[in-house]
């Protein structure tokens, strides 16, 4: 292909030669300026046709419904009257350059019998000389450029090597922007449907919240006054209602993650005071599920700077977890490692453990270990993602540990310290 633009160049031609190749780069760079498919098919247009020094400019797309080529995009005629008009892979040139993907150069189309006249009929547009070129993607032709009526003399070889060059970039340029339009269209469509969970997950929690509350309240005054027969149904009832609290919170603090609402207010609080907000939230539920829970936190109060709610929410949701996974005879030990600009809180218990493979997926939203249908755990997935972003908007890490099932797990949370 490259060889016509290089070799048999005489003195009268170089500078022409020279600046047509110069001209190449141009365009090179033009066609990677823009991703918009419509400005894409312009640029091409109008390089090509002064590139060549002819009338017009047709880009014809290969239609893999229909089997036929259509035009994308014409310079000097009407596009909306060319947009309707098929171009058959039969007894048509472009239809010919696009099944034996081959160029053809023909300088006097009157003399040849696949000249299609129907579109220069439609469009008024006398086609005296034509040149087409195959436009790829690796081996796949997606299409045909054509460049009509020389404005000065015949089509020549070095005209069928420009063209080719030009294809082949317009080629990967209008592939390229495609590919980009396509990734645009399903974000939009990701963004829409992630959306309307969101509001769902928000109208949802909102909703349920005001009944719940009083399901709660009341199941708190029957548990308290039932006679001794109808304590297990009472607190079956309460228990419930907690589990079910216990979704909508995470529901509501997942959803203020989505929509970028979690502003944190930060202010001078302390570990001791963090630790000791979550576990007067989980106090009713260990005491439902039976449960022990070993706190072994330093006297000495450890400096933090943090919004204190929403800290608390991180401990809540890990000292839950490991309720959820610990049997009754279990154990689930809290403790503290005081670090010079850090501090570290241990969670571990003697639960079933996490399987080597899933101690970074446990953290994604909704994942469950075990099957939806089957699983023998509740909750939604919610609590362990939650507390991630939150230690992460703090400036701090989590991560879990595990020798895997039946062995037990360790949840980790450094925080940083405030700086003096």
């Amino acid at each position: 292909m490259f060889n016509s633009l290089t070799t048999s160049i005489t003195e009268p031609e170089i500078r022409k030669k020279i600046q047509k190749i110069a001209q190449l780069v141009e365009i090179s760079a033009i066609l990677n300026s823009t991703l918009k498919p419509d400005l894409l098919l312009q640029n091409i247009l109008e390089s090509a046709a002064d590139l060549l020094d002819c009338c017009v400019i047709s880009i014809l797309l290969y239609d893999e419904r229909e089997k036929e080529l259509r035009f994308a995009a014409t310079s000097s005629v009407n596009i909306d009257q060319l947009e309707q008009i098929p171009v058959p892979l039969d007894n048509s040139l472009a239809g010919t350059i696009y099944t034996e993907n081959r160029h053809l150069v023909i300088n006097n189309t009157k003399d040849d019998p696949r000249h299609y006249d129907e579109v220069g009929d439609e469009v008024g547009l006398q086609v005296d000389s034509m040149l087409g070129v195959t436009m790829r993607i690796k081996d796949r032709v997606t299409g045909v450029i054509e460049a009509l009526n020389k404005e000065e003399g015949d089509f020549t070889d070095f005209d069928v090597s420009l063209l080719l060059v030009v294809a082949s970039q317009a080629a990967i340029s209008m592939h390229n922007a495609q590919l980009i339009q396509a990734l645009q269209k399903a974000n939009i469509e990701l963004s829409q449907a992630d959306k309307l969970k969101r509001d769902l997950m928000a109208v949802a929690s909102h909703e349920l919240r005001t009944p719940l509350g009083n399901i709660l309240g009341y199941a708190t005054l029957l548990h308290e006054d039932a006679i001794e027969e109808n304590k297990p149904l009472a607190s079956s009832i309460l228990k419930a209602s907690s589990k079910l609290r216990a979704v909508l919170d995470d529901i509501a603090n997942m959803n203020l993650l989505y929509t970028g609402e979690a502003d944190l207010d930060y202010s001078d609080s302390t570990l001791q005071k963090v630790i000791e907000y979550a576990r007067e939230e989980v106090n009713a539920t260990v005491t439902q599920e039976d449960h022990t829970v070993v706190y072994k936190i330093p006297e000495e109060p450890i400096p933090l700077q943090v919004d204190l709610p929403k800290m608390s929410v991180v401990f809540v949701n890990l000292l839950l977890n490991a309720i959820r996974f610990t049997p009754v005879d279990g154990e689930i030990i809290l403790s503290v490692s005081d670090r010079k600009d850090e501090v570290m809180v241990s969670i571990v218990d003697t639960g079933r453990g996490i399987a080597e493979e899933n101690l970074e997926k446990i953290f994604e939203v909704f994942y469950q270990e075990d099957d939806h249908m089957t699983r023998k755990y509740g909750g939604l997935g919610l609590g362990l993602s939650i507390a991630r972003e939150l230690v992460t908007l703090h400036g701090g890490r989590i991560w879990a540990e595990s020798e895997g099932l039946g062995k037990g797990a360790a949840l980790q949370v450094v925080l940083p310290k405030p700086t003096v």
